[in-house]
Parts: structure tokens; sequence; C-alpha cells
């Protein structure tokens, strides 16, 4: 009787074996297959959690935004808009109908989608705006009548009744004429990717009046131009929290920007508020132009003015009484703390709740009854959720690493996205702190440890598990050691699929950039650890002095000091990495990295020899230049404590092409002709220094790409050629090429 007990086990075990084998490593395409999910937007019924899902087609090319919908209270999720590009949706207050971003016609314009909240489905969607500098980050006022909406439009063009047909003169004028010189008076006339051409971004309204009852294509339209003059309102944002936001009665609008002589030397960014008025909508006329109204300047108003350093992303309270936002306190220091406060604005009182909390503030959101403010703070490679009460008694509320907050309309809970260094980003539910505070804050009249107070949120959608549930990862592991002045740092490791404790394996050494940035247990599409172990490879990373989620003495360490204590650190992280895990080959490891990331592997070309091989992505090999190439000034100013010419000592001390007569190891140098963070001349010296000092080398160069490789197939000979440059140097044969030379 025990013969079918056995075979039924050998059976179990033989059928787990065989899923366990189904599993393959995470590759490229895997990456490219995986949908990219927003942010979450919850309906005003509490019902529905709209956001965008961008697919990637690595044959065509292109990634393109859908929008998906799910229940607030479980179940399957699904794709609403599926005969065009739809982005950012954003509901109406009556929850009837939502805005969006839509490519279909007209370049980038807002659309406005009809839907029946009973079945959860969209019955139709009509473009809103015309207009010929194209729309982007719509805003519903709270009263449903008007839009917001940003367009990059030339500020010669204010004022004038028909501003809109001025700048769509303009821009056509520019879009044919065959000379493309550009005349600069002022700096910051490029910015990251891209040369400004004399435009300013300004936030416009578009009223709804009529709009139901035109027929296609829309009528005659009025705009009003709510940030005319030669600023950018609100301020250039690489992503995250808008920085402009309705009041709650819809009369009043607060935003950010900078209003300094140099923008490019100045990272004061001050909070205005200017009246929300003549949004009129539409005539109910075919034909014609549409007209443009502009707010005088002298309706506006900085409540910030008495902060040098930045204030941005408002954000009013439900109750209308106050404006929230993050500010930093040194001017010119674009990562000095970002602290949560409060504007009262009966009183124009400003109130720092954070002053004891030494982590920075990252997106937060008001909840509902006004009291408390829920937001994320990185913390040693995670970014939980923090929640803390306009007196200022602070709590923990979830777990993981977090973005993108948003309360359910009744309060009781938060949605947000959440990810892990082995899955993308998902949205994530999780009680709200006035509901836990009872239960975890308090008990007996103690107050328990802020990490007590933690939750583990239960994820909301899954777009990706299937996928995932192919594909063999490890969890990223931690570490501790001592580093430079005797403080403690943390590293992380990545074990390679189906790993064997038995085995010796090479190095992958990752080196992030900022330098004010960190590893985590996050996901990435550009530098992703798992793909970078799933060739057979340890990954290594270490938080070097400099990294945020350490306290802000710990991120400040690094001024001034950029390849003192980041590289003692990285080498002794190494060295520990090497000393506790008998599975790493030391004579087996590559070190990469991009941005900070770059200078820090230029930096260690020239310091030592440890290495079979460096990859250096758009990284700062010669500092004097990069000074004078670069476009947010303030950044190397604060850096390296000045100017080249005033203070070339620093530059000098910390350049890596000083160092040019000590590099001997194999160099892959990777830069993008759109960089205009650290200019592609960077690349361009590195790799001319290493053809002339005879170091194996080669140079990975992208026309169309910035400080990032964002598009699909660039990405993907980005990957290739990497991963084939470390094989080349650390996999047996080079190692055994390498001991023969």
């Amino acid at each position: 009787m025990r013969r079918p007990v056995v075979c039924l086990s050998v059976l179990i075990v033989l059928t787990l074996s065989a899923f366990a084998q189904a599993k393959h490593p995470f590759t490229f395409e895997d990456m490219m297959k995986l949908r990219r999910v927003g942010e979450p937007e919850v309906s005003p019924d509490g019902k529905w959690v709209i956001f965008s899902v961008v697919d990637v087609d690595l044959e065509a090319n292109t990634k393109t935004p859908h929008i998906w919908i799910v229940p607030t209270a479980g179940g399957q999720e699904r794709e609403i808009i599926t005969d065009q590009d739809a982005d950012r949706p954003r509901w109406a207050p009556d929850g009837k109908r939502f805005a969006l971003i839509s490519t279909k016609e007209l370049g980038s314009q807002v659309w406005v989608a009809d839907f029946d909240g009973s079945a959860g489905t969209v019955t139709a969607t009509r473009r809103l705006t015309t207009i010929a500098t194209e729309a982007g980050g719509e805003l519903w006022s709270p009263d449903g009548k008007n839009i917001l909406f940003t367009s990059d439009v030339y500020p010669e063009c204010d004022g004038q009744r028909d501003e809109l047909k001025c700048n769509a003169e303009k821009l056509e004028e520019h879009e044919k004429s065959k000379v493309r010189a550009l005349v600069f008076d002022h700096l910051l006339y490029r910015h990251w990717n891209a040369y400004k051409e004399g435009k300013r971004t300004h936030i416009f309204m578009i009223g709804l009046v009529g709009f139901d009852k035109n027929p296609k294509p829309p009528l005659h339209q009025f705009y009003t131009d709510l940030t005319p003059g030669d600023y950018d309102a609100p301020v250039f944002s690489l992503g995250g929290q808008d920085n402009y936001t309705f009041s709650p009665d819809g009369q009043e609008i607060c935003y950010t920007s900078n209003h300094d002589k140099n923008p490019a030397a100045s990272t004061n960014n001050d909070l205005w508020i200017v009246p929300a008025v003549w949004a009129v909508g539409f005539t109910g006329e075919l034909g014609g132009e549409d007209r443009t109204k502009t707010v005088p300047p002298g309706l506006t108003k900085n409540i910030t003015a008495d902060n040098p350093a930045s204030d941005s992303t408002p954000l009013y309270s439900p109750d209308g009484r106050y404006i929230a936002y993050r500010a930093q306190q040194r001017p010119g220091y674009e990562s000095d703390r970002f602290r949560l406060m409060l504007y009262d604005r009966k009183t124009g009182e400003k109130k720092n709740l954070t002053e004891d909390f030494d982590r920075w503030v990252g997106s937060y959101v008001w909840e509902t009854d006004s009291q408390r403010i829920d937001f994320t703070a990185e913390k040693e490679g995670s970014a939980p959720i923090y929640s803390i009460s306009i007196s200022g008694e602070l709590m923990g509320v979830a777990r993981g690493y977090n973005d993108d907050l948003v309360a359910t309309p009744d309060g009781k809970h938060l949605l947000f996205s959440g990810m892990t260094l082995q899955a993308p980003t998902e949205i994530f539910q999780a009680a709200a702190a006035k509901n836990v505070v009872v239960n975890c804050a308090f008990s007996g009249g103690q107050k328990h440890p802020l990490e007590n107070c933690f939750q583990n949120p239960h994820p909301l959608t899954g777009l990706n598990e299937v996928l995932l549930s192919g594909i063999e990862m490890s969890p990223l592991e931690s570490f501790w050691f001592t580093g430079a002045h005797g403080d403690r740092v943390e590293g992380f490791e990545v074990k390679p699929p189906y790993f064997d404790a038995n085995k010796k394996y090479p190095v992958k050494f990752l080196i992030h950039g900022g330098p004010q940035g960190a590893w985590g247990d996050d996901w990435s599409y550009r530098w992703n650890p798992e793909l970078f172990a799933a060739s057979g490879y340890v990954v290594i990373m270490i938080n070097f002095h400099g990294s945020t989620g350490y306290g802000q003495k710990f991120i400040d360490a690094i001024n001034g000091d950029w390849g003192g204590a980041p590289f003692e650190d990285l080498m002794k992280g190494l060295d520990y990495a090497e000393e506790h895990y008998g599975f790493i080959d030391k004579t087996r490891e590559c070190a990469l990295g991009a941005s900070y990331g770059g200078y820090m592997a230029n930096w260690i070309l020239g310091h030592t020899d440890r290495f079979k091989c460096i990859v250096s992505h758009d990284g700062m090999f010669n500092a004097e230049s990069a000074w004078g190439t670069t476009e947010e000034l303030w950044f190397n100013d604060w850096e390296f404590k000045g100017t080249p010419y005033d203070n070339r000592a620093m530059y000098e001390k910390w350049s890596p092409h000083q160092y040019a007569k000590n590099f001997k190891t194999p160099t892959l140098v990777i830069h993008g002709q759109r960089d205009y963070r650290l200019d592609v001349s960077e690349g361009l010296q590195l790799f001319t220094t290493l053809q002339m000092e005879g170091v194996p080398s080669k140079m990975l160069y992208f026309p169309d790409e910035g400080h990032w490789v964002m598009k699909p197939q660039n990405s993907q000979l980005w990957c290739k050629t990497v991963n084939d440059w470390v094989d080349q140097w650390t996999k047996e044969q080079g190692t055994k090429d390498q001991a023969t030379k």
C-alpha cells in the first residue's frame, strides 16, 4: 500500500523540479515585454482606479501609453481606451469623465473621455485643445468647469490678442526655415536633452462651457495664459509630483517658478499664487481663430520670497486652510534636505513639519480630513510611507519602495505605486494613517518605535505576474561594513540565477549616479541589477558617502570630496564582499557606472588596477571643461565649491583626466550627443586619451540620446555592447587572455 504514495511523492518532486527548470534567467527581451504601470488616480466615488500603462514594441522601436482601470475593491485590470495612445488620466470632479493626453491628432493635446461608472467603460473620447505648441500636464478645476495644461510658448507673444496665432506662426517659421542657427542672450539656453529655442513653459487654462454641445471639430476656443513672462512656470521637472495645483474652491492656482536673473546658477524656485480667471470656454461659432487672454503680472504673488533656496510641489489642504510644499534651506544646493512645509493662507505663517526628521520628503498627499499628510522618504535602500499630523506627530504607514500617493475619497485607504528589485511598479493599497494610529502609534500611553507602525501593503494590480513567474531572479541582500571616517556604510549583493555556493563567479561592480542617489530594493529599466546578474555574475553595489537614505550629514560628506570618501567606501565595500563571500572570484571583476558613476569609473581608472575592465557611461572626465559645457551650473559650483577660475585647485584635485598616465584598464566609453548635463565632449576626451595611451578601449556613441538611453533598440544595443565588453574581459577566456599579455 505504500508504493503508490512513493510514486506520488516522486511525481511531485519531479513536477516541482520541472517547474523550477522551466524558469529562465532574465533577458533584455523579457524586460521590454514588461508593462510599465503609472501612478494611480482614484475616482470621486472611490470605486475605480485609472492609471497609464506603457507598452514597449521592440521591433517597432516604440513606447506607447494606454489607460487601464481596476476596481478599488479588487478585481481584474483591463484596458479601457484601445483605439489611441492615452496617458496621464485625471478624473473630472463628477467622475463622469476624465482628461488625458494623446498624440492622436495635432501632436500632444488634451482629450476628454466620457466614462460609464456602472460598467467601468469609456463611451467616447474627444479632443479638447488645438494649440499649435501642444499641451501636456492637464488638471481639472474642482468645479469641473476648467482644465489647466502646460505648453512651451514664445514669451514675446504674451499679451497679444492673437497670442496663439503668434505662437503658431513663430513655430511654423522655425520648422520651415532652412537655417538652424540659434541666438542666445542668457544661460540655461539648453536643458537636460533639448535646446530651449526661445520658448518658455507656461500654464494655460481652458473653459469647458459649451464643450459637450460642440460637434467635431471643436469650435472657437478661448485660453487663459496664467503664467506669462520670460520664465518657466512651472519649472522644469524630470517627473514626480506636479509643480502646480488648484485651490479647493477653484479660485486660485499655486505654481513653482524661478525668477532669478541667472537660473542656470540658481535653485531659488519659489511658490507663486495667481487667481484662476477668465476661462470662457467655447463660443459656439464655427470658424474664426482661437483667442488667449493673459493674466496681468500684478495679480501674481510670491509667497516664499523669504527663502533663497528651493520651494516646490505645492498642494492645498482639502479644507483650503493650508498649502503644503517641499523646501530646502541652502541656496544653490540641489541635494539639501527636502523638508515638508505648511503655509497658512490666513496668517501667512510658515511651519516646518519635518525639522527633526533627518530624511528627504518625497511625494506626499493630504489625508481627507486635512489633519495629516502622508509622504514617502528614502531609508537605507527602501522608501517607506510615513504620516505626520499638522501638529507634528510622526508615524509609519507602509513598508516597501513606494511613490505616487493618493488618498481614497472616504479617507480610509492610501493607494500608491510600489516596486522591488525583482518586480517593476504595480499599484498597492494600505490603510490610511488615521485608521491605524490607535492600534499602531500608541499602546498603554506609550508611543511605539516608528518602524513598528509599518504595514505590509497588498497589491491592487499584477500586470506582470505571469511573465515574472517564469523568470529566475535572486533577491537583494544587504551587508554593512566600516567605510570612510569610520562610518557604517551599506552595500548590496545580487546573486546570479541558479546560484551555486561552491562555484566561483565574476563580479559586476555597479556604481550609482547622482552622486546624491542610492541603490535599493527598487526597479530600473536602465541599470537593472537583475539583468546584470542574469548572465552568471554576482552584482555588488555600495551606497557610499553622498548616498541618500542615511541622513543629511552622510549626503553632505561628498561635497568637495568626490574622489575621496566615496572611493574609499567603494574599495572597502568590495574588499568586504571578497572577504565574506567565498563564491566571488576577485580576479574577474568589472566596474560599471553612469553619470557620477561614470565619473567614479574614470577616477577608478586612474587610481587602481584591481578591475579587469571598466564601463564609463556619460561620466565627467575633465572637471573644468564639464563646468563650461553643462547647463545646471549650480551643481558644479556647489560640489566643487566655486567656479574653475575662483577655485581651480578643487577642480584639478578631483578631475580624472589629471591621472591619465595611470590608465591601464580596458574601458568601454558610452555617451549621448544630447546629454547636456555632461556634454558628449567628456566622453570623447576620455576615449581619445585611452587611445593615445594605448589602453584597450571602445566607444559607443548615441547621436539621438541624452543622459539616459531611452529608445528600445538603442537600449538593446547598449545592453549587448556592455555585456559583451564585460564578458570579453571577465569570463574565463578573457581572464586567460589577460594573463598572457
